[in-house]
């Protein structure tokens, strides 16, 4: 088969004189010798990964190639900037690291020859579809279970994992939810290491989920939800905070979108482990998991090669860009 056409660049405007991004990224890479990869570069990476195990070709930003064959499909994973490199002609599919909302799309977003949109998950489907109808479609990233998988001979000598991913009002958060279940693990003699989204190494992840029996997921919503589908490919399971109800972003809510529902674990089934909408479940929903996860009842890696693994969501990928070809071919 003919090599896919890959395109992902991070935003990196000029910011005091023309091309002064130039230096300033190669300042950053002596600076920064390792830096923190994004979730959206992370869904590039990892598509790459699946289509080198699968033994697909692709090219990676080959800008003047994709000028000179405008029949050909071009993969613009992200970000929207890509659409301003060049005029283009070709067929596009757009996703998954797209933007955020409909409403913030980019200057002339209708006009760009865009066949197909991808998002991360179902909920996300559902909020963009009344704005771009059945060109949206969901494609979650694969997790590599190659690098996240478990140490069974490692002793586990940690109870949980409390993973805080709340995005917004964390001071109230912290109060009417994360203090009390820091509470309510230490009134049961429960153990707990504590990692807060962003002010991490991934390393450092990495390493407590072989030292943790399980973890608690505290995030508003998620999209796809990398962090918590590596940990359950290290089948650690999970009890999740699933608070549901509205998308609550507040650069949109609830002026300029108000849909619901959201979930914050949009993959998942009981294999995985269990969920709570609000701290006032918690204490039983807490005592359920222990008494399931004692007893073997969760198989979170299972899930995660049943439905996530890099080759299978590659697989995925090119049957869309399949798709873009035939419904071009057929006008």
């Amino acid at each position: 088969m003919k090599p896919l056409n890959l395109f992902y660049e991070e935003p990196d405007p000029d910011r005091w004189f023309p091309g002064d991004r130039h230096p300033r990224r190669a300042i950053r890479n002596l600076v920064r010798r390792n830096p923190r990869i994004s979730g959206q570069k992370r869904v590039f990476l990892n598509l790459k990964i699946g289509l080198d195990r699968l033994g697909i070709p692709y090219r990676e930003n080959d800008y003047r190639y994709i000028r000179n064959h405008p029949d050909e499909v071009a993969c613009i994973i992200g970000k929207p900037n890509v659409l301003e490199t060049i005029p283009w002609q070709n067929p596009i599919l757009f996703g998954a690291s797209i933007f955020s909302h409909p409403c913030d799309e980019p200057p002339g977003f209708q006009d760009f020859p865009i066949r197909r949109i991808l998002v991360p998950g179902d909920w996300v489907v559902e909020m963009w579809k009344p704005y771009y109808g059945d060109r949206v479609h969901p494609w979650p990233v694969g997790i590599d279970t190659d690098q996240w998988q478990p140490h069974p001979d490692q002793p586990k000598t940690i109870d949980f994992l409390l993973y805080d991913k709340v995005r917004w009002e964390h001071e109230h958060y912290t109060t009417e939810l994360i203090d009390p279940i820091r509470a309510e693990l230490n009134r049961r003699g429960l153990t707990f290491a504590e990692l807060r989204y962003g002010q991490y190494e991934e390393r450092d992840f990495h390493a407590l989920l072989h030292q943790c029996k399980a973890m608690i997921f505290l995030c508003e919503h998620e999209t796809q939800g990398i962090a918590y589908q590596q940990a359950l490919a290290c089948n650690v399971p999970i009890l999740a905070w699933d608070r549901g109800g509205a998308w609550r972003d507040p650069n949109f809510y609830p002026q300029r979108e108000q849909f619901a529902p959201v979930s914050s674990v949009p993959y998942w089934d009981r294999h995985c482990g269990l969920k709570f909408p609000a701290f006032g479940e918690f204490p039983q929903v807490l005592e359920d998991f222990q008494d399931k996860r004692q007893n073997g009842l969760f198989s979170p890696r299972d899930y995660i090669l049943e439905h996530l693994t890099l080759e299978r969501c590659a697989q995925q990928y090119l049957a869309h860009v399949e798709a873009v070809q035939g419904e071009t071919a057929h006008g």
